[in-house]
């Protein structure tokens, strides 16, 4: 053990981790108190865990990891019973179909590994961690009963700080709050925004159920579990939730909202709260809003260049409509908030009406709606053309009133820039008839259309080659392509085995030219609309997904689900055969 220890220490000393003294020192600790080296090491300062443990796993040629929260799955930790976790020496972290990736203490033990295999019939995969760190995770995961208070022991009250209400709902704060206040409950909420924060989470969605509460997050557009409380804690988090959103708790029959501004982590975060009561008791929805983890650089959200002077052109014209389509979560408002970045100066007044304001940005004048006192989307268009705007932007045109007001701003000497819930840029003209207003006043105000979706993309620490199923080339007309190979995530660590980490915009561009208007004050139909876009080699946002594809940026299984194909062919999904399937 100690001709161990020295080899470990001489190889530290080599890599400029540690001095000789400080081995020295933990060499003379070990002696006395026993523990390993790396242990004596890292308590007495010398070498930080992570340093350790990466140092480690070089020289045993195995994968390394600190254990934290959200790494760990409560239900496949308690596989093996905690005894034999104890004696081995280990702790499940998670499952991915037949592979359990297991924390140990000696991954090169073939016994150790043996028994785990016989023990859950899967194929391990060995993670080296320090003992001191597998020891205070199996005390909180591998306990009879779970409870918050062992499970939280390291999360603070003043890891979280409450800095600035913004309430929307008001009420006196019941002897419910009491519950609360200093107990563990206070904890696990924190917990679940700093796991959602540091793994770049949207939303934490805390649902109850019949026998536990879900409290999920959302990660790239997915939804993933994070804890499973007791059931009979679910009142008190919903509390907890509602305290800091100041909202009303003794209200549970009605819908609520709140919003906060907190200090989390050493980062300055707004949440915006949201309250739902359901059959099994009140759901709460926590929309994360990091600035840290935003970016108003075009190029960033994934526009090529050449869509990016499309969008400046429009953007940069003194008057007209330009209107950004897609479902609600692809990232409509951040493209809106992009353009304002480029636009927004000393010399210009830019207005906003939001609902709700997202992101407060300087130079620019942003207005919430709030329909309880008749502030709508329409009545504050009215009023912000009274305030000498230069460029307005409308966060959606929900009806008609607020779209004529915005085709008028439009008309009069304004630039609008708005959204709208279609599914892509021809569907947004017929949107826009659907509403009542009249086709010369769409072909004269309009300036174009950018259509948009976020996919995922692949986690850059786990790409591989592989051939895709030839009935999925098939699907998208790759069918010559067999013996290509595409890429794709193994999944790992970094992406939470899901082979996915961060997502990029696609982008689909119509600008509004002579003959489009042409055809839309005709009222001609949306075939018709589509067959003159085939025509102009005009590129749909399936074509936009399918280089992604080639770029290896994406997967075909992912491009796939997140566009769809206009073509009246189905069995020309891919939309490549557009001209000929509308002939």
């Amino acid at each position: 053990m100690i001709e161990q220890a020295v080899k470990l220490g001489e190889q530290l000393i080599a890599e400029g981790l540690i001095s000789p003294e400080q081995l020295a020192a933990a060499l003379a600790r070990q002696q006395e108190g026993g523990g390993r080296l790396g242990s004596n090491l890292v308590n007495i300062g010398a070498i930080s865990s992570t340093a350790l443990v990466s140092a480690l796993s070089k020289k045993l040629d195995v994968r390394g990891c600190v254990l934290r929260h959200g790494l760990i799955d409560p239900k496949v930790a308690r596989c093996i019973t905690k005894e034999e976790a104890q004696r081995l020496r280990v702790l499940p972290l998670f499952r991915v179909r037949d592979e359990l990736t297991v924390a140990m203490v000696d991954p090169q033990s073939l016994p150790t590994m043996d028994r785990l295999r016989q023990l859950t019939d899967c194929d391990v995969r060995p993670v080296l961690v320090l003992e001191d760190n597998l020891e205070e995770f199996q005390r909180k995961y591998l306990a009879e009963e779970v409870t918050v208070d062992a499970f939280l022991a390291t999360i603070e009250e003043s890891d979280v700080q409450i800095t600035e209400h913004e309430a929307i709902d008001e009420g006196p704060v019941t002897d419910l709050d009491k519950m609360v206040d200093g107990s563990p409950v206070v904890n696990l909420v924190n917990l679940a925004i700093m796991t959602a924060l540091r793994d770049g989470a949207s939303d934490i969605h805390v649902e109850p159920d019949r026998d536990a509460t879900h409290i999920r997050y959302r990660i790239d557009g997915r939804l993933r579990e994070l804890l499973n409380p007791p059931r009979n804690m679910h009142a008190a988090i919903v509390s907890r939730v509602k305290v800091i959103g100041r909202m009303d708790i003794s209200e549970k029959r009605l819908p609520q909202e709140g919003r906060v501004h907190i200090v989390a982590d050493g980062r300055e975060i707004d949440l915006r709260v949201s309250s739902m009561p359901t059959i099994l008791g009140e759901k709460i929805v926590i929309r994360i809003l990091d600035k840290a983890n935003l970016s108003f650089e075009l190029e960033a959200l994934g526009v090529n260049q050449r869509d990016r002077l499309a969008i400046e052109a429009m953007i940069r014209s003194p008057y007209g409509l330009m209107l950004v389509t897609g479902p609600t979560g692809s990232g409509k408002t951040t493209t809106l908030y992009s353009c304002l970045d480029l636009l927004r100066d000393e010399g210009t007044n830019i207005v906003t009406i939001e609902d709700p304001v997202e992101y407060q940005l300087p130079l620019i004048n942003q207005i919430q709606v709030h329909e309880a006192v008749g502030l709508t989307f329409a009545r504050a268009l009215r009023s912000i053309l009274r305030q000498d705007p230069d460029i307005i932007m409308v966060g959606e045109m929900r009806d008609e009133p607020t779209a004529r007001v915005a085709v008028q701003a439009a008309l009069t000497g304004h630039l609008v820039l708005s959204t709208l819930h279609t599914n892509d840029c021809p569907g947004g003209v017929m949107r826009l008839l659907d509403m009542g207003i009249e086709p010369y006043l769409i072909a004269s105000s309009v300036l174009g259309f950018v259509s948009q979706r976020l996919a995922r993309k692949i986690c850059p620490s786990c790409g591989a080659s592989y051939y895709p199923p030839p009935n999925l080339l098939r699907s998208v007309g790759w069918s010559h392509r067999t013996n290509d190979l595409f890429q794709k995530g193994e999944g790992c660590r970094e992406c939470h085995n899901t082979g996915f980490r961060g997502r990029i915009g696609i982008y689909e561009i119509m600008v509004m030219d002579p003959e489009l208007r042409r055809l839309v004050q005709t009222e001609a139909n949306e075939a018709a609309i589509r067959t003159y876009l085939a025509q102009s080699n005009w590129r749909t946002l399936r074509h936009k997904a399918l280089d992604l594809v080639e770029a290896g940026e994406s997967t075909l299984e992912e491009v796939l689900r997140v566009t769809r194909s206009e073509t009246v062919d189905a069995g020309d999904p891919s939309g490549i055969g557009l001209e000929e399937a509308l002939a």
